[in-house]
């Protein structure tokens, strides 16, 4: 079975361009994650290396198929200079081990709680996971495996996390689109949820 990680990182080259820094992150246990940061005008977006090496498994199967299953990474996009973002690096690496500790998949509508701020001083402690395919393709991989997906991730202030809870992932996007929301600032309010 060939080796899905360099596939991977060249779609996330193809797509974004070069890196411009990366950091690994190994939890006891798991395999190692990368973070790869990349820059675009005043955009700066990290992505992880190293979720997709493994299918995600359905927590209640009594055994993990180790070929087949959902294969994804996360894509963060934000405004580069107003906020430490780099700090995001360590939480996105315990987002993308996610599936292997905690036996999650994480698929688009989800919410991805952190449990503290995104970076220093960040509104935000969650994030939403977007509908894939607008920035970086899925790669398709060789049968019978599934496509590797590249999930955005949108984050969420306490009080929009709530709001998604009890009225669902569409209702929070449609929100922030009628308020005009610019999702890739990282020190905006909380969009008006009355």
């Amino acid at each position: 079975m060939a080796d899905v990680l360099p596939l991977v990182e060249a779609r996330l080259r193809s797509a974004l361009g070069e890196p411009d820094a990366r950091a690994a992150v190994t939890f006891l246990g798991t395999d190692r994650v990368e973070v790869l940061r990349f820059q675009e005008g005043d955009i700066v977006r990290y992505a992880t290396l190293g979720m997709s090496a493994q299918p995600m498994a359905d927590p209640t199967a009594v055994l993990a198929d180790p070929v087949k299953g959902p294969r994804a990474e996360l894509v963060l996009s934000v405004r580069s200079g107003l906020a430490e973002t780099d700090k995001v690096l360590r939480p996105l690496a315990v987002l993308a081990a996610s599936p292997q500790v905690e036996g999650v998949v994480v698929a688009p509508g989800a919410s991805l709680e952190v449990g503290e701020p995104l970076w220093p001083g960040a509104p935000f402690t969650s994030v939403l996971v977007a509908e894939p395919g607008g920035l970086v393709e899925d790669l398709e991989l060789d049968e019978p495996l599934d496509p590797v997906r590249f999930l955005p991730l949108l984050p969420m202030t306490p009080n929009e996390a709530a709001f998604k809870r009890v009225h669902g992932a569409q209702a929070l996007q449609e929100r922030w689109l009628t308020s005009g929301t610019d999702l890739r600032d990282p020190s905006r309010r909380s969009v008006p949820l009355d």
